[in-house]
């Protein structure tokens, strides 16, 4: 077990907690989670999390990094890189670009000695038809680089294709892209485990099967869907707009975490 002084949270809404339960104005996430636990076990304990919805990778590694890099202190931070996602789910996603900022970003941080989390995304997807084909094919070469980075910086990999059961829509929020509190308390026992943490096992445990429901109360929650969350999403991107426009981050600066 590491002895890990601080944390550091890299990312978009994944890190942000988008979805989960609210505290204090802000979403509390998987990340706050890992927190919580570690500030149980260490003294003096501080956390931040830069980590912002809609942010593409470039914008990770530009505005974030450089935010982090004062604060990390040796292998004794622990820096979390979580970020790629949006990249590839755009129309225009050019993998190779994609792959090698990945690369320049974990280097940066691997490079302070910090003990760094990568992590792989889960390939299949929920829906079906060319574009869900096309995202997993996508997020399939996504992890390939994920995984060549992990092993050539020594990074601690996080691997959710271990974990296809989190792929269930019971562990998504209403707009079917984001964690709910279940899934987002999942992926922080998952995380906890691998850093050697005390974790709560009942997190690979899968759901027992979703009872079925009518055709017709299938087509509503689409309808549903599509005017609350799918339509606004393509508007803003029609506009070249982002969910993190004017945002700023949880917590900028090292906080003591209890």
């Amino acid at each position: 077990m590491a002895n890990f002084t601080r944390y550091i949270a890299l990312g978009d809404s994944m890190t942000e907690g988008m979805c989960d339960e609210i505290i204090q104005g802000n979403f509390r996430g998987w990340a706050d989670r890992v927190a919580d636990s570690l500030a149980k076990d260490f003294p003096g304990f501080t956390y931040m999390n830069l980590a912002i919805r809609g942010k593409l990778l470039g914008q990770v590694i530009a505005e974030q990094i450089p935010a982090a890099l004062p604060y990390i202190e040796g292998k004794q931070t622990l820096v979390s890189f979580h970020a790629g996602a949006n990249d590839v789910l755009r129309p225009k996603y050019q993998p190779d670009i994609t792959f090698k900022l990945y690369e320049v970003g974990a280097k940066q941080i691997a490079a302070t000695g910090a003990t760094l989390i990568l992590f792989t995304v889960i390939e299949k997807a929920t829906g079906k038809g060319k574009t869900a084909e096309l995202w997993e094919s996508r997020f399939k070469d996504f992890n390939i680089n994920v995984r060549r980075v992990a092993v050539e910086l020594g990074a601690i990999l996080i691997e959710w294709n271990e974990a296809l059961f989190l792929s269930d829509r019971r562990f998504l929020a209403p707009d079917r892209l984001h964690l709910n509190a279940d899934g987002h308390y999942r992926v922080s026992q998952g995380v906890l485990e691998k850093l050697g943490e005390p974790f709560d096992p009942a997190w690979r445990t899968p759901l027992p099967a979703a009872q079925p429901e009518s055709a017709v109360t299938d087509f509503l929650k689409d309808v549903r869907w599509f005017f609350t969350f799918a339509l606004p999403w393509v508007w803003r991107r029609i506009r070249g707009k982002s969910s993190g426009d004017g945002r700023k981050s949880k917590h900028q600066e090292p906080i003591s975490w209890l």
